[in-house]
């Protein structure tokens, strides 16, 4: 095996997410972690590039290590990863993902990989609609692996902001052993006993940072103290106004409110007068929609004079979707949704998910149809 690991990009016929790769219960024999998947995916390597000493150059995260040791069925497997990590036969990061697209894109060396790296699409573009750089390992015939090239397709903004905000969970060690979120951390605020630290200050809800987890407690991020729980985290969400495309202005939203919509909706509303210049505000009613925040959800309900709101989601795969009316009843207001108020004035759900609406999200998913959620794969 360690002959066809290498420390030199001369030499690396490809680059290799380890830890995506160790992890992918598809591959080989069962179980949570374990190296021989590797080992098939060297023998696919050899195939694929018709070279029977085909060189890797493997990048991992800090975690595959030391995060799950008990996920191993083989422990001479992290005996072996840590001879290679001493060895510079393995590049461990805190984070692999940065580093092994940084490589690709100054190498042009293609990527192993079950990822989509849609939280890194903001920062490096050339990432959308690529089909050269990236090659998924597939389960094949008798318990061997193939590698099949993938079009990692077009992720919506929303998908972007989405994932992202997952990506934080996982930095600040917020991720369970089976890669959830930590609901019961994350959704309540935490207190930094030195006097001046201002880091989670619950005086700003949601947006107070999260805490960074060190073993099993929620430790200060500057001053390295176990925090003291403070209280349940507010649901917060926001919301984008756009005119014309431009973003012209945000609104947060707390947990348990219902706030009205339209060009002057009184207290406790969001006016749009004087954000929508007064010639677009025509069939713009005074109350135009109702907002109601519920257990993280937002519910819309359109009051318009003429029933005008119309709703569409643009986070599916194949762009922004139809504009369709709104019924007479509330109708779920989902990350990626636009309602479009007139002509041209549009009220979005940001991609940005605050911490308690994200762990939320993810204790209701629901695991999908086989293939439902696949990015498309070329043979």
């Amino acid at each position: 095996m360690d002959d066809h690991l290498t420390t030199d990009f001369n030499e690396a016929c490809f680059l290799v997410d380890l830890s995506n790769v160790v992890r992918d219960r598809r591959l080989g024999e069962p179980g949570a972690r374990s190296l021989r998947r590797l080992r098939l995916l060297v023998d696919a390597a050899k195939e694929l590039a018709r070279d029977p000493d085909v060189k890797l150059y493997l990048v991992a995260d800090r975690s595959l290590r030391h995060g799950g040791r008990r996920e191993f069925s083989d422990l001479g497997d992290i005996r072996q990863l840590g001879s290679w990590v001493r060895r510079g036969l393995v590049e461990e990061l805190p984070d692999a993902d940065d580093r092994l697209l940084e490589l690709c894109e100054l190498t042009g060396i293609p990527v192993i990989t079950g990822d989509r790296f849609r939280g890194a699409r903001g920062e490096r573009p050339w990432l959308q609609g690529n089909t050269d750089d990236f090659l998924e390992p597939l389960p094949g015939p008798g318990g061997t692996v193939r590698l099949a090239p993938v079009d990692m397709g077009l992720a919506h903004a929303s998908a972007i902001s989405m994932k992202l905000e997952e990506d934080v969970l996982k930095k600040q060690g917020l991720l369970d052993t089976h890669r959830r979120p930590r609901f019961d951390v994350v959704s309540r605020n935490w207190r930094c006993e030195e006097r001046r630290c201002t880091l989670y200050d619950t005086t700003k809800g949601s947006a107070a940072l999260l805490p960074r987890m060190r073993g099993t407690a929620p430790t200060c991020e500057m001053h390295g103290g176990v925090l003291v729980d403070d209280g349940p985290r507010t649901a917060t969400v926001q919301l984008k106004l756009l005119l014309d495309g431009e973003l012209k202005a945000r609104f947060t939203l707390e947990n348990g409110t219902t706030v009205p919509v339209g060009r002057a909706p009184g207290p406790g509303g969001i006016a749009l007068h004087g954000l929508v210049p007064h010639g677009r505000t025509t069939g713009l009613s005074r109350v135009h929609l109702t907002l109601r925040i519920s257990d993280g959800l937002v519910h819309v309900l359109d009051r318009s004079s003429y029933g005008t709101t119309r709703l569409r989601s643009t986070a599916g795969r194949g762009g922004p979707g139809r504009w369709r009316g709104l019924g007479a009843a509330e109708e779920r207001f989902g990350g990626g949704d636009e309602l479009l108020l007139v002509e041209g004035v549009v009220l979005a759900r940001s991609g940005r998910r605050f911490p308690t609406e994200l762990a939320q999200e993810w204790q209701r998913r629901r695991p999908l149809p086989p293939g439902a959620a696949e990015v498309t794969r070329m043979h």
